[in-house]
Order: structure tokens, then C-alpha cells, then sequence
């Protein structure tokens, strides 16, 4: 898909792409305000609290595009490409995205709920890492690298089903606890049954508007960026410099668009789920079938036990921290501080391994 957006857009005059860069801004803007609503409106039918919505269905929404990258990859061979693009997305949305949605506004803690997900992806980063190590030739991994089996993916495929499985499951049993988190205070402070607002309205449809709001999202992406990028080549902007922002941003752009309008719309429940669940499904979901669909398993080079490796244990150790830290919610000083991991990351990737930024 991504080939053919940029044939079609090399051969646009200049005035052309601004006009497709502003209307796949419209599309991405309507899309996820349509994606945040009808999450929320599921949330209330289902009886399921936000943050479980966004770890689960809108993460697998947003990470599809990921895994099909990485899935792609691997089965051309590029295993650094499949595994980096997991391992950088886990970076850009605990470091880059959840750092900018803190910036816009606080997000609402409740450890009931925060602290099995922030669990899960802590150990899931851990995990993911651990299945790399050559055990038996330690002190090669910084010249040969490591391997990630293919049995792994598999195993890692099957936590997948059984992680959506038992969240939803015990999100169920729990809702009862939740009743002030599914049934919110509206702007003037007063509750307002949400449940009475949006009882009509069939499940069903829901969950097709929710697809299409996904869609949307994802789609715009995929003609956004092409686009900027061909505007940037004609403008002159150093490759460099287009590699470093636009390339590496770009596979990230779904999930920050809806971090930010959850944000924005005073549903940070949402947004939270969606970082933690997208951490998660990019090491069970985006690792393991990348894994899995490749004979030899993927081959890890030795730069992500120096730094990429060691950057996704940080940004989720920060934030692993900070829930643990929080009563009611999680502040601007987290933000900076996850933003800050995200940047020297970046900058570190370029002095490391000579190409700019986290490998996507």
C-alpha cells in the first residue's frame, strides 16, 4: 500500500500535495474522533472501563499496521526491520506519545485497573528480551547479536489470545468497582448517565463505526506521510533530517492521534489503555508473528543490546514507576521525563548505529 501511495503522490504537482496533506489531516482528525467515541460508547454497553477498551480493542486497531509491516519484513528477510519496528513503536508510544499526551493534560489513575496492564507490559518488555539472549554465548551478543527462535513467536501468539482473553474476562467480573470510571462526570461537574445516552444504539453499529474510525486513522496515516515526505524532498529538507522525523514518527502516528483526541476529550483512560495495550500487543502481537512466520526465527543485531534494547527497558521502567508513584493520576513531570528518554534515544540511535532515530 505503502509503495503505491508514494508512486501516486512523487507524480502530484506541489500544490496538489499540500491540498492532500491537509484533507488526509481532516480524515485523520474525523477519524479519530470517531474512533475515541465510539470506545467510549462501547465501554458504557459492554460495561467494560475505558483504559480495558483501549488496552485491547483499539490497540489491536492501531497495531495492525505494525504487524503487517513486520510480518512483511520478516518473511523478506529484513529480521532487524521486524524486530526494530516492535521495539521502536514500544519506545515512541510509552516515550514520545504518552510524554505528549501528559503535556495536554493529567491522566486518571486508578490502580485497580492501571497496575495489572502496567504489569503485563513490564514484564512483556522484559520478556521480549530475554527470549533473544544467547544464554549459552553471553559475550557475543554485542559482536553476532542474538535470535529470537521461532517457537517463541508462537508462544508469544498464544499469550496474545490469552491476554485479551483473561483482561476482558476479568474487567467483567470487576465492573461493579468500576460503576464511577463507566459512568462519568460530565463538564459541569454533574453525572451524566451516559448509559441512557447511548442505550439505543446497537452494539453492532457500534463496533462497525469503531472499525471505520480505525480505518480512517490508519489509512490517513498511510497518505499523510508519504505525502509530507515528497513535500519536504521538493523543498529541499536534508534526507537526514526527513529520516530522523518524519520515517521514524510516521508508524506511531495512528496511536498518537488517538492518545491526543482521548486526551483532549477528557477520556485519558483511553489513552493510557491504548499505550499500555499497543506496548503489550507490539511484543506478543507485532514480535511474535513476525517470529512465527519466519523459519529461522529473526536474527537480532548487536545495536539493540547497546541501545534500543536498553531504551525499552527504560521508558517502561519510568512509567512503571510513575503508576506506582501516583494516587489519582499521572502529571506533567512524567511526560517530560518519558519525552526526554524518548530524545536521547533518538539522538543516540543516530550515533550508535549511523542512521537517525529508533528503528521502526
Amino acid at each position: 500500500m505503502d509503495a503505491i501511495v508514494t508512486g501516486l503522490v512523487s507524480d502530484l504537482p506541489l500544490l496538489f500535495l499540500f491540498i492532500v496533506i491537509a484533507g488526509s489531516l481532516a480524515v485523520l482528525a474525523r477519524g479519530a474522533d470517531l474512533l475515541v467515541e465510539e470506545a467510549v460508547t462501547l465501554s458504557i454497553r459492554w460495561g467494560v472501563p475505558k483504559l480495558i477498551i483501549g488496552a485491547t480493542i483499539v490497540s489491536l486497531g492501531t497495531t495492525l499496521p505494525e504487524a503487517a509491516v513486520s510480518v512483511l519484513a520478516a518473511v523478506r528477510g529484513a529480521s532487524g526491520l521486524a524486530l526494530g519496528n516492535a521495539v521502536g513503536s514500544i519506545i515512541a508510544d510509552t516515550g514520545l506519545i504518552l510524554g505528549l499526551a501528559l503535556l495536554i493534560g493529567p491522566i486518571p489513575v486508578k490502580r485497580g485497573m492501571v497496575r495489572p496492564q502496567s504489569w503485563i507490559q513490564f514484564g512483556s518488555a522484559f520478556l521480549l528480551v530475554a527470549v533473544t539472549l544467547p544464554f549459552v554465548r553471553l559475550e557475543t551478543i554485542l559482536t553476532e547479536g542474538g535470535r529470537m527462535p521461532r517457537a517463541a513467536g508462537f508462544v508469544f501468539l498464544a499469550l496474545l489470545v490469552l491476554y485479551i482473553h483473561r483482561t476482558i474476562r476479568w474487567s467483567r467480573e470487576h465492573r461493579n468497582g468500576f460503576l464511577e470510571e463507566i459512568v462519568p462526570e460530565g463538564e459541569d461537574g454533574k453525572a451524566v448517565d451516559e448509559v441512557a445516552i447511548h442505550g439505543s444504539r446497537r452494539t453492532s453499529r457500534t463496533l462497525v463505526k469503531l472499525a471505520v474510525g480505525i480505518f480512517l486513522v490508519v489509512a490517513a496515516s498511510h497518505v499523510l506521510i508519504p505525502a509530507v515526505q515528497e513535500t519536504a524532498v521538493r523543498l529541499l529538507v536534508p534526507e537526514a533530517i526527513i529520516a530522523a522525523t518524519l520515517v521514524a514518527f510516521g508508524t506511531s502516528l495512528p496511536e498518537l492521534v488517538t492518545v491526543v483526541t482521548a486526551v483532549r476529550k477528557r477520556h485519558g483512560e483511553l489513552a493510557l489503555g491504548n499505550v499500555l495495550g499497543a506496548d503489550i500487543l507490539n511484543v506478543l502481537f507485532v514480535s511474535g508473528a513476525a517470529a512465527a512466520v519466519t523459519p529461522g526465527g529473526l536474527h537480532v543485531p548487536p545495536q539493540f543490546y547497546v541501545l534500543f534494547f536498553p531504551s525499552m527497558i527504560f521508558v517502561v521502567l519510568v512509567l512503571r514507576l510513575g503508576i506506582s508513584r501516583s494516587n489519582t493520576e499521572l502529571r506533567r513531570g512524567l511526560g517530560f521525563v518519558l519525552l526526554a528518554a524518548y530524545l536521547v534515544t533518538v539522538v543516540a540511535g543516530y550515533l550508535v548505529t549511523g542512521d537517525p532515530g529508533v528503528p521502526h
